[in-house]
Formats: structure tokens, C-alpha cells, sequence
């Protein structure tokens, strides 16, 4: 009997130990949050992301390459120019190893390798494959290429792609080529150095096709973790007779080389590895990539991947993005609200992304000179966008990273002379109009995040708005400081956005100068920032163009400008799509329209007659607009609602649009969690209904008293009190500093 009562308490002891062990080995699975990510949304509809690996803020993103075969649309659908990779298309010819992510225009998309078995073939058309089995994770894809059983894994670091080819047996290739990618550019230059190495120069540039005739280096060596049996390079195909190979004869013992170094430039060239596998043999490709030398993409390839396998690189990688997405945990809602909403954080954390090698060096803004950083120096700045809401979501939950852009954009400063406009790898496109950076900088500072050189930070702000002369941050700026707006002797489109965008920034100005006891330049610039009054029309109750001796542009068509149609008064949009965007002066606007009853009325007209563009960053904040009107702001926690459930899902399909570097993911963000920066440079939510019933955001305590900050939502229907910390609020906005402070946000609904 002893011994049965021993065994009993043993048993018991082991299934407590047991049902435990699961416990921990489920709430360890629960904080792999990588779980939730769907590289897979926004691949269509228009989103212009990719599934490809990539690491947080990493300067490689290893995609698949879908958009140059025979099976796509290119010539009917401008969707394919701005991504490798587009959900519908089947005939996969490569796989790129930089690229963009969610942007309107084409660039990069270059240096594709491509895995092939059998003949060797260059041209993409007659090498492409079908794929299948397609998997994406965060930092991972694979897929298997139909045409040659070969399965592909790829995962990357900071600044090195790295793939695992899996050979079936037989004679295999693995194709390097240059000729392919999204950019306008075409020229390069490759080198086999050895029969596991080759090294090379990609040139990119001429993003949107703006200043085609100017062109940067990408730099680039890959390893390969088998010695070929031949290699060569070609230029065009092998029809053409471009080819150039060297063979390795094999004796059983020993290979032979001779005159192994092959290297040809110019256009549509490429290098290839081949094999002769005697069984199913996996191959791995590292590649690592920078914009100063081929010695740095070396240097960053070793340092980054040094004897780690695949596994361990993807590991790590994941690692990473895991660190970086539990900043923010939540509780309740779907699996597919969790899905959609850490998909959204994984977009956000890609751009802006690394401009700068392991050992600091970046290229100098337009000259291309070496410079160092002791930090990380950041590219692609698509601020026309991404000052709507993605840099105060830095500030709120990455502000060490949102630091360091500011001081990226002061170093842009330091170098060119002018802040950046549109920023891509130490090139400015000025793509896009307005004066953006300044307001982001302001934004910033104004949030609490101060540890960078402000002095500095707004002579360089003033600068664009004071300068009358070759001022390429604004253009038409001598009209707009002596009539207070542009009309259309100053501008081909866009006199009326390109005003609003203007007043912005001024008003930015005036906040930060009002932080720094700048009394007359608050005043100023507050001046300046309602200048758009004078293009109000109280005939239509919105904006509308003036011509060069103050008349009416007619005729006018508040709804002409819509869907991208060019119009004289707005760029990438309408009247009706940009009277609002003045939220720094809705009371202002309100007096204009006739009263706040009015205002609803009118803006209410915007979603009536189908004028709001989810799509496009000029009216995205206008569902938030109604709560400056007591008693009208149902309205928004009913319109972001819909507007969650229908422009966002998981499905490649699964964001409303262009993805414009994570500005439409932070919207969502944002709206999920209850809050939304309504209001550039000025530091106030205004608050909807979470889709969570808690949000935890853990704060960065270099910048925030509180360790954490909690969101909770209770109840169910409309916000019916909103409690900050201890306090009771029937406001339905909140100022960032007592929200970070508060440590708890309560919404209770009815």
C-alpha cells in the first residue's frame, strides 16, 4: 500500500510538473509574436509590399521576383512597376535582394539569383518557373520552383540576404543577374573571383523616373557554400554568344582552376555558378550588399553571418522581430485582428530602414563622399506620407529609433544643405510636394523626444521657409510669402495642397518656436499657417485654385482631381479630399463654413457622395475630424470602425491601398489601439473605440517616466467615459504627455 501511495504522489507530482511545463511551453509560444505576422498582406491590391526575408530596418530584403515574366500585366497595370512581387502573378524568374517596400513608384528590385537545373539558360523568359508551397514568415520565405524541384529558403540579416537552394540531383545552375530589376538604370559590373565568390556593381537611381539621368552604385559579393564546377558571365544570352565560361575538371581528388577571375560591364549581364550534384545537395548563397564599396559588402557579409547557419541567421532575425513587436501586446479580438494588426507593426518597422555598413560608413547626400556614423544613419524618408502619423507611432513606441531619423535628417541637413523632401539612399527625388521634414522634427521635439540638437534642428526648419531663392523644398515659395498662397502661375497642379502642405509646416514652426520661448516667430509662423483662408469658397463651402490676378479658377469641379486625375488646385486628390486637412486650424475652418453644424454637415458629405479615399494620405485623418463637434463623435468611433472591417483583412488583398511605406499600416495601428495623431505637430490623440480590450505599450524609459502604458476598453457599443489614470474626461481627445504619464487609459463604452 506504501508503494501505491508513493507511485500516486509521484504520478501526481509529474502530470503538476507536466500540465506546468505546458503552461510555459504555451506562454512561451503566446510572446512569439512573429506568429501573427502575414507577409502576404499587401501584395495585391495595390499595397506594393513583398513576402521576401528581411530584418528590422534592414537595408536587403530577399523577395521573389514575379513581375518580369510572361504571365504578368505589366503593360496593362501600373501595379506591377513598383514591387517584385505581386500576389496573382505565377511566373516567378528570380529572386531580388533589394527592394522597397509599399512605395508608388518603381526602383531597385536588383541583383536576382535564380536556381535552375539542367541547360544553362540566361534569358528570365525561358529560365522563369512556376512555384508553389509558398511560405512567408517574419525574416523567412521559401517556396519550391515547379519547373526544377528546387526548394528555396531565404533569410537575411541587417545587410545580407542568405538562401538555401535544394538541389535535386543532376546538373544544376545557380544565374546572378543584373539585367533584371525595377529600377530605370541598367548598367553594372560582376566578377567571379572564385569558384564560391562573386562580387559586382549594380547602378540604381531615378526613383519615379525623376532626374533619369542621374545614377548611384549598389555594391555587392556573394558566397557560395559549394565550389562550382564551371562558372562564367554573359551579357544578354547565351544566343547572342555573351557567354564566357571556365571550367573545373574533376578528378576524383582534386579540382583545377585556370584564370578563374571573369568580369564583364554593361548592360543586362549577369553570372552564373554550375553543378554537377552526384545526390540531392543543398546550396547556400549569402549575399551582402552596401552603397559605399565592394570591400564593405564583404566586410558587412562576414561580420553579420560569420559560421552561423541558416537556422541560426533566421533565428536570430526572428528574434529581432519578435523583440521589436512585443513593444506592444494585446488582448482580446480575433486572431485575425492580432494578425492584421502585427502585420501592420512588422510594415512599420521596415522603412525607414539602414543606410550605413558594420563599420559606420554610409555615402554622403548627392556627392557620394564616405562619411562615418557612430550610429545608425537612415534612408528612405517618403515624409510626405509618413509625417501623417507613422514617425509619431516611433515617438510613442520606438522613440530611440525615431531619434535617430531626426538625426539622420539633420545629418541630410549637414551634408546638402536642406532638409530631406524624399529621401532615397543619399539621393533627394523631391518627390511629392510640401516642406515635410520640418513638421516631423517638430513632432518630435514637441513629443519628448529631445535628445538631439535643436538649435540646429530649426535652423534648418526656417531655412525652407524663409529662403526666397533656389529653394527646392518649396517651390513657388516668393508667392506664397506675398500672397499667402500659390495660384497657378506657380505651380503646374497642386497650387491649393501645395498652400495647405505650407501652412503645415509654418504652423509646426510656430509650436516648436512657442516650446523654445520664441515669442515673434510663434506668432509669425501662426500667421502664416491660416493662410489657406483665402483660397476658401463660400460658394462651394471648400478650397478651390486661384489664378495669378486673384480670380476663381473656372470652371471648378470640387470633385475633378479624384482617383489621381491631374487638376490645377490638388495634387493626388480634390477639393473635397483636402478642404479638411487643416486640423490645425478646425475652428478656424468651421468659423469659414458656417459653424460647427456646418462642419459635420459638410464633412459628413465627403463619405455621403463616396469622396473619401482610404487610399491616399490627404483625408485619411477626417473620420477622427468629428470629434472636434460635441455631440458628433459617434460618427468617428462608427466610421473607423467600418473602415477597419473593410479596407483591411488578411488576405494579400488586405490593405486599402499603397502601403506608402507604413503610413496606411500606422493608421491602422493606431485605430486599433483607440487613438490617432489627428494633428501633426501638435501632440493630442483623438480617441475612437479600441478594437482590443487592452493594449499594452511598454515605454522606453530613456524618454518616459512610466515603464508601460495601458489601454483598456469595457463594455460594449459607444464611448460612453474616458478615464485618464484616475481622471474622468468627457473630452474626446488627449494631450501625449498625460497619456504616457497616466500609465492607464481607460475607455468605457455603453
Amino acid at each position: 500500500m506504501k508503494v501505491n501511495k508513493i507511485l500516486f504522489v509521484i504520478a501526481l507530482l509529474l502530470l503538476i510538473v507536466c500540465s506546468s511545463c505546458d503552461k510555459v511551453l504555451e506562454s512561451t509560444r503566446s510572446h512569439d509574436l512573429t506568429g501573427y505576422v502575414n507577409p502576404f498582406i499587401g501584395t495585391s491590391n495595390y499595397g506594393a509590399t513583398n513576402p521576401g526575408a528581411i530584418a528590422p530596418r534592414g537595408m536587403v530584403n530577399v523577395s521573389p521576383f514575379n513581375v518580369s515574366g510572361s504571365q504578368n500585366l505589366l503593360e496593362k497595370d501600373s501595379q506591377w512597376l513598383s514591387t517584385p512581387y505581386v500576389y496573382e502573378n505565377t511566373f516567378l524568374t528570380g529572386f531580388s535582394h533589394v527592394n522597397l517596400s509599399g512605395v508608388g513608384c518603381p526602383d531597385l528590385g536588383v541583383v536576382l539569383t535564380m536556381p535552375t537545373t539542367g541547360v544553362l539558360e540566361t534569358d528570365h523568359l525561358k529560365y522563369g518557373s512556376t512555384y508553389s508551397n509558398e511560405i512567408a514568415k517574419a525574416g523567412y520565405y521559401s517556396s519550391t520552383l515547379d519547373k526544377y524541384d528546387i526548394k528555396v529558403q531565404s533569410t537575411a540579416t541587417t545587410r545580407t540576404g542568405v538562401s538555401n537552394y535544394l538541389f535535386p540531383k543532376g546538373k544544376s545552375n545557380i544565374l546572378l543577374n543584373l539585367g533584371l530589376g525595377l529600377t530605370n538604370e541598367q548598367g553594372g559590373s560582376i566578377r567571379v573571383v572564385s569558384p564560391t565568390e562573386i562580387e559586382g556593381v549594380r547602378n540604381v537611381g531615378a526613383f519615379c523616373y525623376y532626374k533619369a539621368d542621374e545614377s548611384y552604385p549598389l555594391y555587392f559579393v556573394a558566397k557560395f557554400s559549394e565550389p562550382s564546377n564551371e562558372f562564367g558571365v554573359w551579357k544578354n544570352s547565351l544566343e547572342e554568344k555573351g557567354v564566357e565560361s571556365e571550367w573545373m575538371p574533376y578528378n576524383g581528388k582534386t579540382r583545377y582552376y585556370k584564370n578563374f577571375s571573369k568580369q564583364i560591364i554593361g548592360d543586362s549581364i549577369g553570372a552564373y555558378m554550375r553543378y554537377d550534384f552526384k545526390k540531392s545537395t543543398s546550396v547556400e548563397v549569402k549575399i551582402g550588399v552596401s552603397y559605399v564599396s565592394i570591400d564593405n559588402a564583404r566586410e558587412n557579409l562576414l561580420n553579420e553571418t560569420r559560421e552561423l547557419s541558416f537556422e541560426e541567421i533566421y533565428d536570430q532575425t526572428r528574434s529581432k522581430w519578435n523583440g521589436l513587436l512585443s513593444k506592444i501586446k494585446v488582448e482580446g479580438g480575433t486572431k485575425d485582428d492580432k494578425t492584421i494588426f502585427y502585420t501592420a507593426l512588422y510594415h512599420c518597422l521596415i522603412h525607414p530602414n539602414t543606410l550605413n555598413d558594420v563599420n559606420g560608413e554610409f555615402p554622403k547626400m548627392t556627392t557620394r563622399e564616405t562619411l562615418k556614423t557612430n550610429g545608425t544613419r537612415f534612408t528612405v524618408f517618403s515624409l510626405w506620407d509618413t509625417y501623417r502619423n507613422l514617425h509619431s507611432l516611433m515617438s510613442l513606441v520606438y522613440p530611440k529609433q525615431q531619434s535617430d531619423m531626426v538625426k539622420s535628417m539633420l545629418s541630410i541637413y549637414d551634408e546638402s544643405g536642406w532638409l530631406p523632401k524624399w529621401e532615397l539612399n543619399a539621393t533627394e527625388t523631391t518627390t511629392m510636394v510640401g516642406d515635410p521634414a520640418g513638421i516631423i522634427i517638430a513632432d518630435t521635439y514637441l513629443r519628448g523626444i529631445k535628445d538631439f540638437d535643436i538649435e540646429k534642428a530649426y535652423k534648418a526648419i526656417t531655412k525652407s521657409a524663409t529662403q526666397l531663392d533656389y529653394n527646392f523644398l518649396r517651390p513657388g515659395i516668393k508667392e506664397y510669402v506675398k500672397r499667402g498662397y500659390l495660384t497657378t502661375s506657380s505651380t503646374k497642379s497642386g497650387s491649393v495642397s501645395t498652400t495647405q502642405e505650407y501652412n503645415i509646416t509654418d504652423f509646426a514652426i510656430s509650436q516648436l518656436a512657442k516650446s523654445m520661448n520664441k515669442k515673434e516667430d510663434e506668432i509669425f509662423y501662426g500667421k502664416r499657417s491660416i493662410s489657406y483662408r483665402k483660397l476658401f469658397d463660400s460658394e462651394f463651402g471648400l478650397l478651390r485654385p486661384k489664378n495669378p490676378d486673384d480670380s476663381w479658377v473656372t470652371p471648378f469641379s470640387p470633385n475633378t482631381g479624384a482617383n489621381f486625375q491631374k487638376n490645377l488646385g490638388f495634387i493626388e486628390g480634390n477639393s473635397w479630399q483636402y478642404t479638411f486637412m487643416v486640423t490645425h486650424d478646425t475652428r478656424g475652418l468651421m468659423k469659414l463654413i458656417g459653424g460647427k453644424e456646418e462642419y459635420s454637415n459638410q464633412l459628413q458629405k465627403v463619405f455621403n457622395s463616396n469622396q473619401f479615399d482610404m487610399a491616399n494620405e490627404p483625408d485619411i485623418g477626417y473620420p477622427y475630424l468629428f470629434n472636434y463637434v460635441s455631440g458628433q463623435e459617434w460618427r468617428t468611433q462608427n466610421k473607423v470602425s467600418k473602415l477597419i472591417k473593410q479596407h483591411f483583412n488578411n488576405s494579400p488583398g488586405g490593405l486599402p491601398g499603397n502601403d506608402d511605406t507604413g503610413t496606411m499600416s500606422a493608421w491602422l495601428i493606431y485605430s486599433m489601439m483607440g487613438l490617432y495623431p489627428v494633428s501633426p505637430a501638435d501632440p493630442i490623440y483623438a480617441i475612437t473605440t479600441p478594437v482590443f480590450d487592452k493594449v499594452i505599450i511598454e515605454l522606453d524609459n530613456r524618454y518616459y517616466e512610466k515603464s508601460k502604458l495601458v489601454i483598456h476598453k469595457e463594455g460594449n457599443g459607444l464611448i460612453n467615459q474616458i478615464k485618464v489614470g484616475d481622471k474622468s474626461s468627457n473630452h474626446f481627445f488627449v494631450d501625449h504627455t498625460e497619456l504616457v504619464k497616466s500609465n492607464n487609459f481607460k475607455i468605457i463604452l455603453k
